[in-house]
């Protein structure tokens, strides 16, 4: 065997090592948020649940699919009030990062400003059969009868790593289930509903959830964020390096091959996807609430995404006050607003908010293997050692 050869098979048998010392690891450790790890983005205290659920009225319903050893996917449904939102739309926006996706409804949302059903979330090939399945669900609702027109919103990201995505298994009595057993309080996150097949940063990625709370004198104010993490990049944790401590990153054999002088295969491009909800009492209309969306792309950023040429960035920002409600038939709206002047906490709380999502989406996955993959949980000793050394640590007891 060649030097050049051996050189190679030590590498590869190294890697193997590391990769199965990490599964081991990630098995074997309970999984926790971002805040048991010692990181807490911004300045903002988060509320009771630190969960989009914080938003008063906001709900969560969530179905995870695992069925033989193929499918591995799910439902994640957002419901903005308790109320039919038909007939009691909230002001609403989507601003997309990257347009690599599919995000029905999209269009007519930034058009008239408004939401006027649930939020779906589910994997790439079944954005349609969600669809269908919401609209039935919606039109036999009480006082429904007589809708001829409903504009769904549903997102994807791409699980067809570790899910068989072209058998299409999301199924109609899934969507009913995930509408109907939405509520609020604590939301489960990683390995669960439309994260149940997602991967984030080469690890295994999820739902997510984070919220802020605003101080009196800024309003006193939620915003409430919710994630399906499925994207790449160089992950950094509260500015840590962490993807590259742990040698797991975007681009990574290229630059390996730079370094020592070789050419080197193209590999990994950060490529996936996330959908970023944002939800808030604040009383924002849909100008000021596309505004809000837009910054999601910087607690994104923050993250280490770059938001990659085949990564589908969406962000839908809505708002559950009472004094910006539109009913359906109403000839006029008259509505009481923040000012533009009063928008830069939300922002901040917005990008915070963000930010810890898409760490909880990370920290709180599982390890799951599923269509011949497996793909790992970050391991948290690891993660936990590289913070430390940055210095940030965990909170004491």
């Amino acid at each position: 065997m060649s030097k050049e050869r051996c050189t190679i098979f030590r590498r590869l048998v190294a890697l193997s090592l590391v990769a199965w010392s990490f599964s081991a690891m990630a098995q074997g450790e309970a999984r926790v948020r971002a805040r048991d790890l010692g990181v807490a983005p911004g300045i903002f205290t988060p509320g009771a649940h630190n969960a989009i659920t914080d938003v008063a009225g906001v709900r969560v319903g969530q179905v995870t699919l695992k069925e033989g050893d193929t499918v591995r996917t799910g439902v994640t449904a957002i419901l903005p009030h308790a109320g039919n939102v038909y007939r009691s739309r909230v002001p609403a926006a989507v601003h997309v990062g990257n347009g690599f996706g599919k995000f029905i409804g999209s269009t007519q949302v930034n058009e008239l400003g408004e939401l006027e059903t649930p939020i779906l979330l589910t994997c790439t090939l079944c954005v349609w059969k969600a669809a269908d399945a919401m609209a039935d669900w919606l039109l036999a609702q009480p006082d429904m009868q007589q809708v001829r027109s409903l504009n769904v919103v549903v997102g994807e990201t791409n699980d067809g790593g570790l899910n068989d995505i072209r058998a299409r298994p999301i199924t109609a009595e899934a969507v009913r289930r995930a509408l109907a057993s939405a509520t609020g309080g604590a939301v489960q996150e990683g390995s669960i509903g439309a994260g149940t097949g997602t991967v984030a940063f080469g690890w295994k990625g999820g739902i997510g959830t984070s919220s802020r709370t605003l101080p009196a004198s800024l309003g006193g104010w939620t915003v409430g964020v919710l994630v399906q993490s499925n994207f790449g990049g160089v992950l950094q944790v509260s500015g840590a390096p962490v993807g590259r401590e742990l040698d797991r990153y975007a681009f990574q054999n290229a630059v390996a091959a730079q370094a020592e002088g070789r050419r080197g295969a193209a590999d990994d491009r950060g490529d996936g996807s996330i959908i970023i909800v944002i939800a808030t009492d604040a009383p924002l209309g849909d100008r000021n609430l596309r505004r809000v969306a837009s910054r999601a792309m910087m607690g994104l950023g923050r993250t280490g995404s770059s938001a990659s040429n085949g990564s589908g960035d969406y962000v839908l920002a809505f708002s559950t006050a009472e004094s910006v409600r539109r009913a359906f038939d109403a000839p006029r709206v008259q509505t009481a607003e923040l000012a533009n002047e009063q928008m830069s906490a939300v922002f901040q709380a917005s990008v915070e908010a963000v930010e810890e999502a898409i760490y909880n989406s990370i920290f709180m996955a599982t390890t799951v293997s599923g269509n011949g993959e497996t793909v790992e949980a970050i391991p948290l000793d690891r993660v936990r050692d590289i913070l430390q050394r940055h210095g940030i640590a965990p909170p004491t007891k």
